[in-house]
């Protein structure tokens, strides 16, 4: 049967489309199945965890870091429960990624604390032996764009029924309303960290970027 399709190009192609479209199909139909839906824990991201977002992905975390956690043991001894789809529901993009330089993070937020993300991002030596995760001070002296951040989540909101304001989901509000939410949820973090300098900003009515990304990684769970 082989040597009679490679003598007959046309059902050859014909065969491999009909294959290939069949493992696309097993492959997205479950995607449209309950387990696609958002999760009973699932929440949109605040104004200030879309803005860390914003930072992950403009110095591409993504690049060496997945949050994806494979249905295996070995991965979910290390890191936590596998992932499901319907717990990345909110997510444009998602940020699955299948490169592992440094660990998964997908939930990081459940066993690391703001000074730790503190010091890792300002020296990653300090706390990681033998690191080859490279510095990010500039996050401690770049502000957050978190207008861009409210200007997505109005988006999302409006364009795809993203549940901002609804009961029990991060409140958006008006941007007057969403700038007071936001440093009173910078202000938690502020708190718990030691750079003076990050404080001073903060007192200053200025948000920086490692504050929001801290955010962002407390978010995942």
């Amino acid at each position: 049967m082989f040597s009679w399709l490679e003598k007959n190009p046309f059902f050859f192609a014909v065969l491999t489309f009909i294959i290939i479209a069949y493992a696309g199909i097993v492959e997205i139909l479950p995607s449209f199945a309950d387990n696609a839906r958002p999760t009973v824990n699932a929440k949109p991201y605040s104004v200030l965890e879309l803005a860390g977002r914003h930072v992950y992905i403009k110095d591409s975390c993504n690049a060496c870091h997945s949050q994806l956690i494979r249905p295996f043991k070995s991965e979910t001894d290390r890191y936590g429960r596998y992932s499901v789809s319907g717990e990345f529901a909110y997510d444009r993009p998602f940020l699955w990624g299948s490169k592992r330089t440094g660990p998964d993070l997908m939930r990081v937020g459940n066993y690391r604390s703001a000074d730790w993300h503190e010091n890792h991002m300002k020296n990653p030596l300090s706390v990681v032996p033998g690191s080859i995760m490279p510095a990010y001070a500039h996050m401690f002296s770049n502000n957050a764009d978190i207008e861009t951040a409210y200007a997505e989540a109005v988006t999302v909101k409006a364009v795809f029924n993203v549940p901002y304001d609804m009961e029990g989901m991060p409140v958006l509000g008006t941007w007057e309303e969403a700038q007071k939410i936001v440093k009173e949820e910078a202000k938690v973090i502020v708190d718990q960290m030691k750079d003076q300098d990050v404080k001073d900003a903060f007192a200053n009515g200025e948000i920086r970027e490692i504050v929001a990304l801290i955010a962002y990684l407390n978010s995942l769970k």
